[in-house]
């Protein structure tokens, strides 16, 4: 017989959850409204179907301007400034479901650009995400963004000061080998502020246990998420055997042979009924075995 497990610290973190239950609760009380999120709440579209079933919508910045006044909720990733100036001189009311993380960041990195004129408000990041945006927001668009190493000769002045912050679901080591080569680049000093979320960073461990344990691994997220991507890529060098997936419909029967140990896993987005989901699925194969 298979046995199938699912990893209990997978699912979910913490500014996921309270974005997802806002949504929840909002509608449960106002059943005849409709919710209408700035960009996708998250990177799982099996999460964000279920939810549009229950009256949230997904909605872009263009579309604030044309719509009647209504409920906006700001996502989990954050937003700058002008975004909250938008909704508000369009008459809708906002829910601000930014991650406490997030928030935080916004509120340094804010504080250092307004303290420190003179330096390089630097964020090791993804550019174009919507974190990365948020954040940007909070210089008026002058910090600068760099995502990898080789970009640090080309965007950066090694005469002015730096300070550096990360995306918050950057990796690790990434983070740590931009640091040590900006601060033998840069000749005024270079301030480190380690930015990621410690439960991304530590997610990476947890993983490569989990993974070491089982036959056959399956890793649950959606395709453009950040945080999925590079905690499959961790779960993949610990055991190559490992199949990464967005939805049941995905699986190959052929991954799996009885009297072998599966484990489930997912991203900080993936919800907890997915993976159960998959797993029952992975069962049903050897149900008659």
């Amino acid at each position: 017989m298979i046995k199938v497990t699912i990893d209990p610290l997978s699912g979910f973190c913490f500014g996921v959850v309270t974005a997802v239950d806002r949504v929840d609760k909002f509608l449960a009380e106002n059943p005849n409204e409709k919710l209408f999120c700035l960009g996708s709440i998250m990177h799982n579209a099996e999460e964000v179907r279920r939810l549009e079933k229950k009256g949230m919508v997904t909605i872009n910045h263009q579309d604030i301007t044309k719509m009647k006044p209504a409920h906006i909720m700001i996502r989990a990733h954050g937003e700058p400034p002008s975004t909250y100036e938008l909704v508000e001189k369009h008459g809708h009311q906002l829910i601000d479901a930014t991650c406490p993380v997030v928030l935080k960041l916004q509120h340094r990195i804010k504080q250092s650009f307004i303290e420190n004129p003179d330096s390089q408000i630097v964020i090791f990041g993804k550019k174009g995400h919507a974190e990365v945006i948020g954040l940007q927001g909070q210089t008026n668009n002058k910090a600068i963004v760099i995502s990898d190493k080789a970009e640090i000769q080309q965007h950066i002045d090694p005469l002015k000061p730096i300070i550096l912050f990360s995306q918050t679901t950057m990796p690790q080591d990434k983070f740590k080998e931009v640091s040590e080569i900006l601060k033998s680049y840069c000749k005024a000093g270079v301030e480190v502020n380690d930015s990621i979320c410690k439960r991304v960073s530590n997610r990476e461990i947890e993983l490569r246990e989990f993974v070491e344990k089982h036959d056959v691994v399956v890793f649950i997220s959606g395709k453009d998420s950040s945080n999925g991507n590079l905690l499959y890529k961790a779960c993949l060098q610990k055991n190559p055997n490992t199949y990464f997936v967005s939805s049941v419909n995905e699986l190959k029967r052929e991954w799996f042979l009885n009297n072998i140990s599966v484990g489930i896993c997912g991203a900080t987005s993936t919800p907890l009924w997915l993976m159960e989901k998959v797993a029952l699925e992975i069962q049903n194969y050897f149900k008659n075995n």
